[in-house]
């Protein structure tokens, strides 16, 4: 009988404490979740993705996009590029070194009725710049800014020559695509 009576208290403690062992787990897990969301709603926070400021960002960006009209969507179509072959060859004064310049330059527009454009009035931007790089200096082109600023000048010209013509400069940015002195 003594074993039934420990199988007994033992059945009893053992449902005695099955309850509590229940609870404590329910709370442990609850506390984890809970945890675990606060981390979470934290780390979203701090990174901005719940932050109010998202909102006025995306709001601010909006209204900028909406000033900048037509700037923004010329800035956004592709950049088309004109070849104004052949290279352009000159030669410079008999008392230097160097005697000759070979340059290839490619003109580049957002505007692609500006291509044509460019394509048509090709004699005339050819002799502006014939008469624009025979005249520069082969020391000061030797550095890098003195080709940064014969590139600055050479799209003025062109730039110049295009609005004489058609009354738009339609004209973005200039390459040197090959620069050779001898």
């Amino acid at each position: 009988m003594a074993q039934e009576d420990d199988l007994e208290l033992d059945t009893d403690g053992g449902e005695a404490q099955k309850p509590k062992s229940k609870s404590k787990l329910l709370i442990i897990i609850t506390v984890v979740v809970l945890l675990l969301g606060v981390s979470a709603t934290a780390t979203l926070m701090l990174t901005g993705i719940l932050s109010d400021d998202q909102d006025d960002n995306v709001a601010e960006q909006t209204d900028s996009d909406n000033k900048a009209g037509k700037k923004s969507n010329k800035a956004k179509a592709p950049l088309n590029y004109v070849p104004m072959d052949p290279p352009f060859v000159v030669n410079f004064n008999a008392d230097t070194e160097v005697r000759f310049l070979q340059i290839t330059v490619e003109v580049g527009t957002r505007n692609p009725e500006a291509v044509d454009l460019v394509k048509e009035h090709r004699p005339s931007i050819r002799n502006s710049l014939v008469m624009l790089f025979g005249n520069q200096d082969p020391d000061t082109l030797n550095t890098r800014e003195g080709k940064e600023t014969l590139r600055s000048e050479t799209l003025a010209e062109i730039q110049k020559v295009m609005a004489e013509e058609t009354g738009d400069v339609g004209v973005d940015s200039v390459f040197f695509t090959s620069f050779v002195m001898q």
